[in-house]
């Protein structure tokens, strides 16, 4: 592990949709990074390395070359993106663009990511029916939120969505068949081409 002198270094794992949350900020707005591989399934957060850097040994991890490591994946994209059309101009949208980074960090991926984990990464034939249903419920309650517009917050993309969209779009990974919850998956396609990224699924 070697940090160079580039503005922002990423730690960043490419399976995890918290990472790419980072990335997708970062590429959209034109930003300069070099990018550290970083694998949770090898163990690589554990290493004495990158527990100096960040001592709760999770990823993403942007390391910035004036100000040092910042942590979680939220708190990440709203650095790179504060003063950004990402952010929403009026204070109340903005209010909203957190409540659904804080649910999307409580509900949406503790649901979703874990259940993609367990069956696509561990594969485990049986899961937890509670899991299951808690991401039905999320997916239900995101389908019912986009009936109204197509955006989570107001009529553009903003960090609600890169947030929501980082795991949902890989729903397909945890047998959650997007096609049940036809607003979310069509949010998904419309989100994956604002960010000009290739479809998932």
């Amino acid at each position: 592990m070697s940090l160079d002198n580039a503005a922002m270094t990423v730690f960043g794992d490419s399976i995890s949709g918290n990472c790419l949350k980072v990335k997708f900020v970062a590429d959209r707005l034109g930003l300069a990074y070099d990018w550290i591989e970083t694998s949770v399934l090898e163990k690589e957060t554990r290493t004495p390395e990158f527990l100096a850097l960040n001592p709760a040994g999770q990823v993403p991890l942007a390391v910035f070359a004036d100000d040092g490591p910042l942590a979680q994946s939220n708190a990440i994209i709203l650095h790179l993106a504060w003063g950004t059309d990402l952010i929403p101009a009026d204070p109340f949208e903005r209010a909203l663009m957190f409540q659904w980074l804080f649910w999307e960090q409580y509900s949406h991926e503790p649901a979703i990511a874990v259940l993609r984990f367990q069956r696509h990464y561990q594969k485990r034939t049986e899961v937890d029916p509670a899991l299951v249903k808690k991401c039905e419920s999320v997916l239900a309650l995101m389908n019912s939120h986009l009936a109204g517009g197509g955006y989570f917050v107001g009529a553009r993309l903003c960090l609600a969505d890169v947030a929501l969209v980082a795991y949902t779009r890989f729903a397909h990974d945890a047998a959650l068949d997007l096609g049940d919850w036809p607003h979310v998956r069509a949010w998904v396609r419309r989100v994956e081409d604002d960010l000009q990224i290739e479809h998932a699924g």
